[in-house]
């Protein structure tokens, strides 16, 4: 699979995210997914302390066990594990830290990222925490998340020559969300910073399992009362069978479309799609397969305005 730079890592095209291990998957579950990502050429593996209330990265240090020389992890801190373990303040990041490395069962995180902006913390005591971190060895390279432009050009000035700088923002963006490309995406480019979008398949509405006129699948996130079911809206849903209309006739799939399109943006290092199956993640990381043309891209956001 193609690998991509995110500071000095070299990461799959297609990452998985790690967010459904301790809350939809056991234990059990989340090692074949986890495997079936090895096996299918997937080196780049997103969690969190907050994913299945710390279970995620319990289940992802277990599962890779002594194949983890062979991957780069991303975990992330600052969302609430609870009423203590939160925010972005000195001693906490690096509390957060060793809890991270202790769960993984590894002496190094790749890609350590602060999960959302903590406005009761400089962004220059964060950074200076991270900073230690990656001078003890046991960080690689710094990322953020949740950030906007604003927030990506004020933790810049705030870091001195030589020192740790975020290399990667991870927010959402995908066919359906498109607002990284505001102000964002602009910032990254000048920044030289890697984009890792979250939500790449808008929650499963473009995997195509959603159409206009069907009910969802009972139990998926977009299911009346589902966790996402407010993104099946009429517009979302007449966007979606357009975008199906396209990809066929193109002899390719929505969900091929989805990955491929988010790919082919020069600042996007790594699509990191959750699954639930190893057949899912099978047919995540074969979906980045397809080169868009220029002329696609066009036909693209004709679709889309």
């Amino acid at each position: 699979m193609e690998t991509r730079r995110i500071g000095t890592l070299h990461v799959s095209v297609v990452g998985l995210g790690c967010n459904n291990f301790g809350w939809r998957l056991d234990a059990a579950q989340s090692f074949e997914v986890i495997h079936a990502a090895l096996d299918a050429g997937i080196n780049f593996f997103d969690t969190a302390d907050i994913y299945g209330r710390t279970h995620s990265e319990e289940f992802l240090g277990r599962a890779l066990g002594h194949r983890r020389s062979e991957v780069i992890i991303a975990t992330k801190f600052g969302m609430a594990v609870d009423e203590k373990r939160r925010g972005a303040r000195p001693d906490y990041v690096l509390q957060a830290a060793e809890a991270s490395l202790r769960r993984l069962g590894t002496d190094r995180i790749d890609l350590y990222q602060i999960h959302q902006p903590d406005a009761t913390v400089p962004i220059a005591d964060t950074l200076e925490a991270l900073e230690k971190l990656v001078k003890a060895g046991k960080v690689r390279e710094i990322g953020c998340s949740n950030f906007s432009a604003n927030q990506l050009r004020k933790a810049e000035s705030a870091v001195s020559p030589g020192t740790a700088r975020f290399v990667s923002v991870q927010n959402e963006y995908s066919l359906l969300d498109r607002e990284a490309e505001g102000e964002v995406i602009p910032e990254c480019e000048r920044l030289g910073l890697a984009f890792i979008p979250y939500f790449p398949l808008a929650s499963g509405l473009l995997t195509g399992k959603y159409r206009k006129g069907e009910s969802p699948p009972p139990g998926t996130r977009l299911a009346p009362g589902g966790r996402f079911e407010d993104t099946l809206t009429e517009k979302n849903l007449d966007l979606v069978e357009a975008l199906i209309q396209f990809a066929e006739s193109k002899g390719h799939t929505l969900l091929e479309l989805a990955v491929s399109w988010l790919a082919a943006r020069p600042t996007v290092a790594s699509v990191i799609a959750g699954a639930t199956t190893s057949q899912q993640v099978k047919m995540n990381a074969a979906a980045a397969g397809w080169r868009l043309s220029k002329a696609d891209l066009t036909e693209v956001d004709k679709i889309l305005h």
